[in-house]
């Protein structure tokens, strides 16, 4: 089933995130019902705060950024069928220099910035079979990852721009809150909500 994201605004989004356990209620059909919320939506991440759960549970797929004909063929392969699901994430470490790259994310539409992370990170994690890991993950596939892993800490792309950029797009921003925004997947609005 396609859920709605909950958009920019919404107390949800700027929770951190409480683990799970293998006992969580329809996991599977929830896992299933958030794949299907990503694609519909053409995410390459999903993170549980975005479909209004406050739990640490995120997922990712880089394929779509395997079509990019800027990257080398092997980052082109190891983007195609990229696929996981991270649940209970911790970052162990975070290495290399800072690079910029244009962000945007499915709770905020139509905001694009660029925000600096480094490019190697390490984590530990459980995958959908609630098996352990831990590993390290470089370039593209490390920001995803970056990125979805900030929204189970309470964190947006967008609080990591500069104060400058951050007053530019207050009024957008305030726009998408209230769904002044023209989007082609479902999506719920927390200035709509408050006046049914």
């Amino acid at each position: 089933m396609i859920l709605p994201i909950v958009a920019y605004g919404d107390p949800v989004l700027k929770k951190v995130g409480v683990d799970i356990s293998k006992e969580y209620p329809d996991f599977d059909v929830l896992l299933q019902n958030m794949f299907e919320t990503m694609y519909n939506a053409f995410g390459v991440g999903l993170a549980a705060p975005q479909i209004g759960l406050a739990i640490r549970l995120f997922i990712v797929d880089t394929t779509p950024f395997s079509d990019d004909e800027d990257l080398t063929a092997d980052a082109q392969k190891e983007l195609n069928g990229f696929k996981r699901v991270f649940i209970n994430a911790k970052i162990v470490k975070e290495e290399g220099d800072e690079w910029a790259f244009n962000e945007g994310c499915l709770s905020i539409p139509d905001v694009r910035e660029d925000v600096f992370r480094q490019p190697t990170v390490t984590m530990q994690y459980l995958d959908e079979n609630f098996e352990p890991h831990t590993e390290v993950f470089n370039g593209l596939i490390a920001r995803v990852i970056q990125h979805e892993y900030d929204h189970i800490e309470g964190v947006l792309f967008t609080d990591k721009l500069s104060s400058l950029k951050k007053r530019l797009i207050k009024g957008r921003l305030t726009n998408i809150s209230k769904g002044k925004v023209d989007v082609d997947y479902r999506m719920r609005f927390p200035d709509q909500k408050k006046k049914r």
